[in-house]
């Protein structure tokens, strides 16, 4: 969609985790918009991490300048921040394979937003925070759906059901934007805008994101799913919508609060459908939806994060959330979940890491 938002070019802003998956749809639209962009990363001299914002600042008005920053070290961001009035904070990993939980998810997660934030509070040129955030931080499973008012999740809701040690990932989504509400509330001076991705997919900026998302749309082309594919209840979004509802975020000044931003409640086998048109005959896309109880079975074998638990309360359990406040106050417009689909794929086939 049009970047039609008051972009004020005057000062710099703020992006951390800049080579992300998001991020990078973020910092082009801002280079191209003639922004300055100062990109806190862990190591500057890795020029390979930078390819791909560099070949797009090269031919943009704006600018970008790298910084040395570590997400668990606090006072790290205080160089990038200096001068920019809009904050971006957009790193934390997303992983649902993982060893320590603490270690690799929440820790990240939950000291990143203390050390983003606090640091805003120690630099008066800051005006505004947009904290990328997630549904997963609004609900744990499919089936607390059902709990929220009307059997649709709204920005009301909060997730109360995962754990460290059940959905660690999106337990340190909903710690993390909960300490940042605490963080807010201390203070006068900036405010904070939360977006709420659901599952976001899409092409990249690079086609070699190691973004979960890359992972899970290869499994469609690759032959893992070949069998089939279970309706797991899921919202999607495409990458440049979310992308753009950050920076209506920022530059907007009705911006406030909590905004779900998801294009379509879907599930995994609607999902793989769009492609079957376009791709069927040549890549194992699954056509066929596989049975409840099939998937509770055999599930934990293949694929230990999913577990038995997970199945029962997400598989056939349909995914619903309300998406009328970022469309009404952050003027989204969804892209079609075919066009999402079909572009990601196109690219993972044109990068060869789909092949026939």
């Amino acid at each position: 969609m049009p970047l039609d938002l008051p972009i004020d070019v005057s000062s710099p802003v703020m992006i951390s985790g800049a080579t992300g998956y998001v991020a990078g749809h973020m910092v082009k639209r801002l280079l191209e918009a003639g922004v300055t962009i100062h990109a806190p990363v862990r190591d500057p001299t890795r020029q390979d991490k930078l390819k791909y914002l560099n070949e797009i600042a090269v031919t943009a008005p704006g600018a970008i300048r790298y910084f040395s920053a570590d997400l668990l070290k606090e006072g790290s961001y205080a160089e990038a921040m200096e001068g920019c009035s809009i904050v971006f904070h957009t790193a934390s990993p997303f992983s649902l394979d993982v060893n320590d939980p603490q270690k690799e998810l929440v820790d990240p997660a939950l000291l990143g937003t203390r050390n983003v934030l606090g640091e805003a509070n120690r630099h008066d040129t800051v005006k505004r925070v947009v904290l990328t955030s997630s549904c997963a931080a609004i609900f744990g499973d499919n089936a607390d759906v059902a709990k929220a008012a009307g059997g649709v999740l709204t920005e009301a809701d909060w997730n109360t059901t995962s754990t460290l040690e059940y959905g660690p990932y999106s337990y340190s989504k909903t710690v993390a934007e909960q300490e940042a509400g605490k963080i807010v509330k201390a203070q006068s001076r900036w405010d904070l805008v939360v977006i709420n991705p659901s599952m976001v997919f899409g092409p990249g900026i690079s086609p070699f994101a190691t973004s979960e998302s890359f992972s899970m749309v290869k499994q469609f082309g690759d032959g893992t799913m070949k069998r089939g594919t279970p309706r797991f209840g899921i919202g999607v979004v495409d990458v440049r919508d979310v992308a753009y509802a950050h920076l209506a975020a920022a530059y907007l000044p009705q911006a406030q609060g909590r905004h779900i931003i998801s294009g379509h409640n879907t599930d995994f086998f609607e999902i793989a459908q769009t492609l079957v048109s376009t791709y069927g005959d040549d890549y194992p896309i699954p056509q066929n939806s596989l049975p409840k109880w099939l998937v509770w079975l055999v599930a934990p074998i293949f694929n230990k994060s999913l577990t038995r638990k997970m199945v029962t309360r997400n598989v056939d359990v349909p995914w619903i959330a309300d998406n009328r406040k970022s469309i009404r106050e952050l003027g989204v417009e969804y892209r079609p979940l075919g066009e999402t689909m079909n572009e990601m794929f196109q690219q993972l086939v044109e990068s060869g890491q789909i092949t026939k």
